[in-house]
């Protein structure tokens, strides 16, 4: 989306050096990311380059060793349309950094502000167009040619929409409260379908389908592992084929310390949360939610939507191969997603009541709100496909119902760094408190202690400690050469902590001097306590 929403004055980035009135190309990304890794408490490194030769940068920000705290990863970038969530990651780390420094004391952050460059550089092209796909060249229509029907801008004003052909056997109807809208006729209502509507272009390849098979191949946030959606356009010829989520997965299964991924995407179970379902959770390819973990994403949900009210969200849950649902069902992490923004409903009058239905509802939004250039007014084209027919191109444009205009992302990034924060002050958190130690008889000494999660959020999800890959929690009794450990472990592995959780522990040791007891998991930290027996 282009909306260009003049206002007079645009916002200054965070840092103050640069003015932005629109969404950043990946100069200005790159630029604004090096810009931020100058900070003491940022680092910035390119986990890959694309197959369009365009980086995967990884921001890492931390008060002293990364790894030595508890780990936040945020996803932009997922949707390669969806330029929002890499403003939104970007000017979030830019928040934590100037705003919120004492945070990095106790959480690291692990920001990926974009995971599409090359899709959402078709955003800045001379040709806009909702692209998803990487620049890898994939045969979408399996047909033995490669990207072989593209896109064209027939009406030249630089966007594709639709078009729509008059036809006698078309299925689409204009809606009869805004006839800017196209809808599908139902003839169970007595509707008589009088149009044809196609994407904008030409059937180059004569197979009666239109711009089919054009530039941009596996789409990011359909080539995960969780629901793969074999033989679908844009899914890949299999799981993790791209080399961006090679890097991405081969990184993040190595931080042990990251306990929760915020993505930003058109899956949402922040403004509405995922649902239990015993039985889809009860199969051996588990695909509802966990019971608890369930709990969890209500407990998250209702904290979201008092500072983003869930008014108007949309629902998405995913439809197989996403970045969410891998991030939940296959890395077992705690999972949250959201768009970021929506537009709201349309609030109308007692004369002018909203329209129901949802694109009419959003141009008259627009029009409330002052949004200019969403709608592409239909303009009579003459095409090579249809010479009898009349035909027409335009429609709403393609990034206005998942973008607002520029100067409101600032405040959407300051409300989802609230939100972050506050998971952040809510993370697991290792302790041994109640330390109580007893003499007995023959030099022995009686050794108790409480390990504590002093955080409200479990040390690891239900989902991740069934699936067993995530690092359990240690408790070493550390014990010297003139000591000897009569009961206990001096190694015990806890399968997990709920949240304000506690387990009590012993151990009898025979000797003098000093021990030490240490309890340590990446996610939830190092807690560690010395007796003088």
């Amino acid at each position: 989306m282009k909306i260009h929403y003049l206002l007079g004055f645009c916002f200054l980035f965070s840092f103050g050096l640069q003015a932005q009135s629109d969404y950043q190309n990946e100069q200005q990304v790159t630029a604004t990311l090096k810009k931020i890794a100058s900070n003491k408490n940022a680092q910035l490194k390119s986990l890959t380059k694309t197959a369009g030769g365009k980086d995967i940068w990884m921001l890492t920000l931390s008060a002293g060793a990364p790894d030595a705290h508890p780990g936040i990863a945020i996803m932009g970038g997922v949707q390669g349309d969806h330029l929002l969530g890499t403003e939104l990651s970007i000017k979030m780390a830019e928040n934590i950094l100037q705003n919120h420094p004492e945070a990095l004391k106790k959480t690291s952050f692990y920001i990926f502000p974009n995971l599409s460059p090359d899709a959402t550089a078709q955003y800045f092209s001379s040709m806009k167009y909702a692209r998803q796909g990487n620049a890898s060249p994939t045969d979408d229509d399996r047909d033995g040619k490669v990207d072989e029907d593209p896109y064209e801008d027939l009406n030249g004003d630089g966007i594709i929409t639709m078009m729509r052909v008059e036809d006698p056997t078309g299925d689409y109807q204009m809606l009869e409260e805004d006839n800017r809208i196209m809808v599908k006729a139902d003839p169970n209502k007595g509707d008589r379908g009088t149009y044809k509507l196609l994407s904008e272009g030409r059937d180059n390849d004569k197979d009666g389908v239109f711009n089919e098979d054009g530039a941009g191949g596996v789409y990011f946030n359909k080539n995960f592992t969780f629901g793969f959606p074999y033989f679908e356009k844009g899914a890949g010829e299999h799981p993790v084929s791209e080399v961006e989520h090679r890097a991405l997965l081969d990184y993040l299964y190595t931080q042990w310390n990251i306990y929760a991924i915020l993505t930003f995407a058109p899956e949402n179970n922040l403004s509405k949360p995922l649902k239990y379902d015993k039985g889809k959770a009860s199969k051996r390819v588990i695909t509802s939610i966990l019971e608890n973990d369930a709990k969890l994403n209500e407990m998250l949900s209702e904290m979201y939507n008092e500072i983003i009210p869930k008014d108007d969200a949309p629902e998405n849950h995913g439809e197989g191969g996403s970045a969410f649902e891998w991030s939940y069902f296959h890395f077992g992490r705690l999972a949250m997603s959201t768009p970021g923004w929506w537009p709201e409903k349309a609030k109308g009058d007692s004369i002018n009541k909203a329209p129901k239905d949802k694109h009419a509802n959003f141009l008259r939004y627009a029009e409330e709100q002052g949004m200019e250039n969403v709608f592409i007014p239909w303009q009579e084209v003459q095409h090579p496909d249809f010479p009898n027919n009349k035909v027409e191109v335009g429609g709403i444009n393609p990034f206005a119902m998942t973008h607002p205009p520029y100067p409101l992302v600032d405040s959407i990034a300051i409300k989802h760094t609230d939100f972050i924060l506050k998971v952040a002050q809510m993370q697991p958190e290792l302790q041994l408190v109640n330390l109580k130690q007893e003499k007995v008889d023959n030099n022995l000494t009686r050794i108790t202690v409480d390990l504590h999660n002093n955080g409200l959020l479990p040390t690891h999800t239900e989902m991740g400690d069934k699936s067993r890959w995530l690092r359990k929690i240690n408790v070493y009794m550390k014990v010297n050469g003139n000591q000897q450990l009569i009961s206990g472990k001096g190694r015990q592995v806890i399968e997990k902590l709920d949240g304000d959780g506690t387990m009590q522990l012993s151990w009898l040791v025979q000797g003098s001097g000093k021990v030490t007891i240490e309890a340590t998991a990446p996610q939830a930290g190092t807690a560690t306590q010395t007796i003088n027996l």
